[in-house]
């Protein structure tokens, strides 16, 4: 008999062995077979038999929830590799990573290739976030998985972080101090936060460190989470997030609600197959990386030796340039923790049933406005803090010479407490009440304008009738450019406080109203903070330094 392709091919499929691994009968390539393929596979029985046409196009997902699995499956074999030649002492942490550079065969190569697939996992889960968001594929019934996987963000954020102390260089030591000394200023629980009830032997840092410094204690604790604990975590939650979303339905619904026959097409092959296309494309770019970019790694670390600037890794950098206009409480700890909880809430707040299962800015203008304006303010931060803040956390432009002392920045000062009460009530009651006062819609581009022109003329005659008794109260002077600040910081809070929610929001419920504002109001208002920061030098609006209260 004439052997071929197709016919060694039937041999194997057909085979009882083959069978007795792989469910289902003989393959006869109908709509039955490819369905039975989906259902009776333990990696594919996750995806429907069938989805909409429109689901399976790259331009849709991106591939970017199954290149996050991807990932993170890649790292964990690559991790497991690694942890054979690499043992969490201070004394052999640094030798191991150097003999996997120069010494361990393909060592430096799975080194590299662990770092960047990390750092591509914490880039790529955010974009999906982004993706499922833009889509509205965070609504009903999707609640509690959008809930979910807002938590896996977190979860890769912590697995990418705990990871970056085990090589035990200068990089990984003050990265993880900067990003460590955060929790000393948690409230209540922080030896240096504000009503605090610890000290720094048995604070919410020691805890993390297992000591008051980063040594071996803090290597030990980071390993263990990084290896053992975090990954067992994430995949008890990608578990249940896989499972949510084939139970609540994939986030691609019909285009017109009343005519559910969209045309779908089966999932195997079309959808598979180009998942494993996007798969091998992303890891043959991460290959390619891997091999001609080396991984960072300085000298061992040292305590006594600190680097300057000391930084956080990039994703944290938002937070580390939230420290030069806020508290450390409040850049550290309270704005993380409300930005993990407003991103919980959002389908919770939101209920506007339109643009779901496909993009649109215009179905849910008011949502996607304030989610895009906290993305980009959030990598705003990042850029700042990574390629703009040099020696003693200066603002240095790129073509400038990091050697070139900058002077230190001008003294701050803080109004009183009865003034920034009078300031902060009138921001949070006002942004609050007045969108829901005004009852009546009223012409949104027209009201912009007038008003942008009213807070501008107000601003010029405040410079000129208030300059001199400005510098009298303060002593600092009121220039032109704190006119524009002020314009900035004015104009802002009257069109993304008042007018738009005004137009959006305002027959909300009065709970999901007063939540949504709150969360609105807060993220605007870090952004008045940085500019009456750099405008007027205001350090604190609020402060009680008993009790180490300071906003």
């Amino acid at each position: 008999m004439k052997l071929s392709f197709e016919t060694v091919k039937k041999e194997i499929l057909e085979h009882p062995i083959w069978r007795s691994m792989f469910r289902g009968g003989k393959w006869h390539d109908t709509a039955r077979d490819r369905a039975q393929h989906i259902i009776g596979n333990v990696w594919l029985h996750l995806h429907p038999a069938k989805l909409r046409k429109r689901a399976v196009r790259f331009t849709y997902t991106w591939g970017l929830g199954g290149l996050s699995f991807g990932l993170f499956f890649v790292l964990t074999l690559s991790g497991v590799l690694l942890m054979f030649y690499y043992r969490p002492t201070v004394h052999l942490a640094y030798q191991d990573i150097k003999d996997l550079e120069y010494v361990v065969t393909m060592g430096s190569f799975w080194r590299n290739f662990h770092r960047w697939a990390a750092h591509l996992m914490v880039i790529i889960t955010i974009f999906h976030m982004i993706r499922v968001f833009l889509t509205g594929s965070y609504k009903s019934p999707r609640e509690f998985n959008w809930v979910v996987g807002t938590i896996l963000l977190v979860l890769t954020l912590l697995l990418s972080f705990s990871g970056y102390l085990l090589p035990w260089d200068q990089i990984a030591i003050w990265a993880i101090t900067v990003g460590s000394n955060m929790a000393s200023n948690t409230p209540i629980l922080g030896a240096e936060g504000p009503f605090s009830i610890v000290n720094i032997k048995n604070d919410a840092r020691f805890m993390l460190l297992g000591g008051t410094y980063v040594g071996e204690s803090a290597l030990l604790r980071f390993y263990v989470l990084h290896c053992v604990a975090f990954p067992f975590i994430t995949g008890i939650f990608l578990i249940v997030h896989f499972w949510r979303i084939r139970k609540d339905g994939f986030s691609a619904a019909p285009l017109d609600l009343k005519n559910k026959n969209e045309e779908k097409v089966d999932v195997w092959p079309n959808l598979v197959v180009r998942e494993y296309l996007y798969a091998m494309a992303a890891l043959a770019l991460l290959t390619a990386w891997a091999i001609f970019m080396q991984a960072p790694l300085e000298e061992e670390a040292n305590v006594n030796v600190t680097p300057n600037p000391a930084k956080a890794p990039w994703y944290f950098l938002g937070l580390q340039e939230l420290l030069v206009y806020f508290d450390p409480w409040i850049a550290g700890v309270v704005l993380p923790t409300l930005i993990v909880i407003g991103l919980m809430a959002i389908p919770y707040l939101d209920n506007n049933l339109n643009g779901v299962g496909f993009y649109s800015l215009k179905e849910r203008p008011f949502a996607n406005t304030f989610f895009l304006f906290g993305i980009a303010l959030w990598f705003i931060l990042i850029v700042i803090g990574t390629y703009l803040r040099g020696p003693n956390w200066a603002w240095y432009w790129p073509w400038e010479d990091w050697m070139h002392h900058k002077p230190p920045p001008p003294p701050t000062w803080s109004p009183s407490n009865l003034v920034g009460s009078v300031l902060l009530g009138i921001y949070f009651l006002g942004g609050i009440i007045l969108p829901r006062w005004i009852r009546k819609e009223i012409p949104f581009k027209k009201y912009c304008w007038i008003g942008i022109g009213a807070i501008a003329l107000f601003s010029i005659v405040l410079k000129l009738v208030l300059a001199n008794r400005f510098e009298v109260w303060t002593g600092q002077t009121l220039g032109w450019e704190q006119i524009f600040w002020v314009v900035f910081a004015a104009a802002l809070y009257y069109i993304m406080g008042i007018l738009v929610p005004q137009r959006y929001i305002r027959d909300l419920s009065w709970p999901r109203y007063v939540i949504s504002m709150l969360f609105l109001l807060m993220m605007v208002g870090v952004l008045l903070k940085v500019g009456l920061r750099l405008g007027f030098n205001i350090k604190y609006i609020f402060s009680i330094p008993q009790f180490g209260f300071n906003i």
